[in-house]
């Protein structure tokens, strides 16, 4: 059995998890798909961590989920889910995360691991990734949850050619289809993920996780009533957020702004009246 495992580093405002089978082109056991609930869970917790990259280690993103472990995989009753079993759990974990989550996505994405890169907020693929869905493939039924995900991001018939044919598609194909938000020369590539993820980082965090919510609100089945509540109660925290007194007051003196907010209950009330000197000192 392969002794793979999810591996986490921090740099500064940035926190990459690496998935790293070696030998395997990173293909995730049931082990690892547990993982991701547990190394996300601290760094959702912690204030300086602002965004999430999640990468294979080596030259692939992942295979997918490991052959060999398959059928614990999918089926493991302990986690109480019979749909997909530890791999919505893992993909669950990363789209319930609430900072911004980039898919780095190099050499193979496959099977299961779009399921990754699908959970995630953004896909950032090299010139020399590869996408394939495979459940026909092996005679399986992919998880509902990485069908709905597909099929809000790619449209049903993108989702019936690539579940259906098991086709590998290359980088810009998959840019075509909607599988990825961009494509970057492989020499490029992980200088402009670094640089984008701090990008994100910069950012107001206020802004940026009521949006992430926000967005996934709208873009999942249910009711107006729920979008209406999220925004509302992003809207009470935004007015009792410093983000935007610093966000009006640096784009009036011209300044890149230095954001605070960590959390609706880290940070206390900032308001146009509030002296400089006090402001700092918070």
């Amino acid at each position: 059995m392969s002794k793979g495992t999810l591996q986490v580093a921090v740099d500064g405002p940035v926190a990459t998890v690496s998935m790293s089978n070696p030998g395997r082109r990173n293909a995730l056991t049931s082990r690892m798909w547990r993982q991701f609930a547990v190394v996300l869970a601290p760094l959702a917790d912690d204030p300086a961590v602002k965004v999430v990259i999640i990468r294979g280690g080596g030259d692939d993103f992942s295979a997918g989920a490991d052959i060999s472990d398959l059928k614990a995989i999918l089926h493991n009753p302990d986690n109480g889910l019979h749909d997909g079993g530890d791999v919505t759990a893992g993909e669950e974990a990363i789209a319930s995360f609430p900072k911004p989550v980039v898919a780095a996505v190099d050499g193979y994405c496959l099977g299961g691991a779009w399921q990754v890169a699908g959970a995630c907020d953004f896909r950032l693929a090299s010139d020399r990734a590869v996408f394939g869905i495979t459940p026909a493939k092996i005679g399986i039924v992919y998880p509902l949850s990485g069908i709905e995900r597909l099929v809000r991001l790619a449209g049903p018939g993108a989702a019936k050619y690539l579940l259906f044919s098991g086709d590998f598609v290359p980088a810009e194909q998959a840019l075509r289809l909607g599988l990825v938000e961009r494509v970057i020369p492989q020499a490029d590539f992980w200088t402009d993920v670094a640089a984008f993820a701090q990008r994100l980082a910069g950012r107001s965090q206020l802004s940026l996780q009521a949006m992430k919510e926000l967005v996934d609100v709208i873009a999942a089945p249910g009711s107006r009533t729920a979008v209406e509540e999220a925004s509302n109660r992003w809207q009470t925290h935004m007015a009792q957020a410093p983000d935007p007194v610093i966000g009006v007051r640096a784009f009036l003196a011209k300044e890149e702004p230095e954001f605070t907010w960590t959390g609706p209950d880290r940070t206390p009330k900032i308001t146009a009246d509030t002296p400089k000197d006090e402001e700092k000192a918070r």
